[in-house]
């Protein structure tokens, strides 16, 4: 066949997309083995039975041709008023993109931020497909490598120290480590992108999963609305990760031109999934705090279940659904970790390696089980790490 793109088979830098253990485990379970699986964010709480039947109407209602490309006038404007009434930003659908999730959303908002060749940073720990997406839209991925004592938070020096940059892109509350930034460490990643004159990518997707201090939405900061990228999703905050449906939020001009490029990569989200996430939105907070409560309860288990242990450190998850934890002192990486308890315990967790070098030695674990599995696989977790 004719030569593969360099962009195509260079997403991964030539190494793997992070994924193994997961991939593992799934064979496994496809196999029939019982395996508790505490990798991916999935949502144990499915999508609300009305959220579903608001989809069917409207789907045995008609709409399930191409609707409007940047998304219906309806949903933008429920995410632009939801949006302003977060954040305190006047919000107009202008402001609004619709995207097939927040995947999209990401790959966009660099295509619309970095020309090719352009290097985009990016906070380490980070999402698995952040880097990927970086190199698919032609920049090239710097990584701001942050540390455990500081919360795993980006400093101003280390800010300070990058290279010239298009873009960068931050995500809080965060996954995998569960920080949530506090007006401090937003102020200096602002004031960094303000005297660099760049954009900054935020990736807010957990904002209605805080436990411990407050959602900020960099965009409500001075002189940031014009120079922020804000992308959002329905898939953690309705339990609608098969939904596909998310948002880009950035300045008019910018929106108008990424509508431009949905036009010709994505062609917009069905329109009777975009009238379910507009009857979800409408139910406002109470359908929100439903679907975040499990994931604060099973971190409240975690911490009782791991108080005390020599062998594994705790970094408290202020917020998402994930928590990260320091296994260092077993001796083994978090790759090795991860696949041995799989292997004798038949637990599934992610190993810290797949999110980057400042996540090396830990693994994380998805709060994404009903509580009593949960704790089960807590206590079995922190039996293992000691009998090493």
């Amino acid at each position: 066949m004719p030569e593969l793109s360099n962009r195509i088979t260079t997403l991964n830098n030539g190494g793997t997309d992070g994924w193994d253990v997961f991939y593992k485990a799934r064979r496994r379970v496809a196999a029939g083995e019982k395996i508790t699986e505490l990798t991916i964010g999935e949502p144990d709480d499915k999508t609300d039975p009305e959220i579903l039947e608001a989809m069917h109407q409207s789907a045995i209602g008609g709409h399930t041709g191409y609707a409007a490309v940047p998304g219906t006038p309806e949903l933008r404007e429920a995410v632009a008023k939801r949006v302003a009434a977060q954040s305190g930003v006047p919000t107009t659908s202008d402001n609004v993109l619709i995207t097939p999730g927040a995947q999209a959303a990401l790959f966009a908002a660099h295509l619309c931020a970095c020309d090719a060749g352009d290097t985009a940073l990016y906070i380490d720990p980070y999402y698995v497909t952040y880097p990927g997406s970086i190199r698919g839209a032609g920049a090239v991925p710097h990584a701001i490598v942050t540390a455990p004592e500081n919360g795993f938070c980006p400093t101003a020096i280390q800010l300070s120290e990058t290279p010239e940059a298009s873009s960068l892109l931050i995500n809080t509350p965060n996954n995998p480590t569960g920080t949530v930034y506090d007006a401090n460490t937003l102020e200096a990643i602002c004031g960094f992108v303000r005297d660099r004159d760049m954009w900054l990518i935020s990736d807010e997707v957990y904002s209605t999963q805080v436990w411990e201090g407050a959602h900020i939405s960099p965009r409500a900061l001075p002189d940031m609305a014009n120079r922020t990228l804000q992308i959002g999703s329905m898939s953690k905050s309705h339990a609608m990760t098969g939904s596909r449906v998310g948002w880009l939020i950035g300045p008019e001009e910018a929106i108008a031109h990424l509508a431009d490029l949905a036009i010709v990569t994505t062609y917009g989200v069905p329109g009777y999934i975009q009238d379910a996430a507009v009857f979800a939105l409408a139910q406002g907070k109470g359908l929100e705090d439903k679907h975040a409560k499990p994931f604060e309860r099973r971190k409240n288990i975690a911490m009782r279940l791991l108080s005390g242990s020599k062998v594994i450190q705790v970094i408290p998850p202020m917020g998402a659904m994930y928590m990260m934890l320091d296994i260092r002192s077993t001796g083994l990486s978090g790759e090795e970790f991860a696949h041995r308890l799989l292997d004798e315990r038949d637990i599934a967790v992610m190993p810290g390696e797949s999110f980057g070098q400042a996540a090396a030695g830990h693994i994380r674990v998805a709060m994404t089980v009903d509580d009593q599995t949960f704790e089960q696989a807590i206590s079995t977790l922190r039996e293992f790490a000691e009998s090493l």
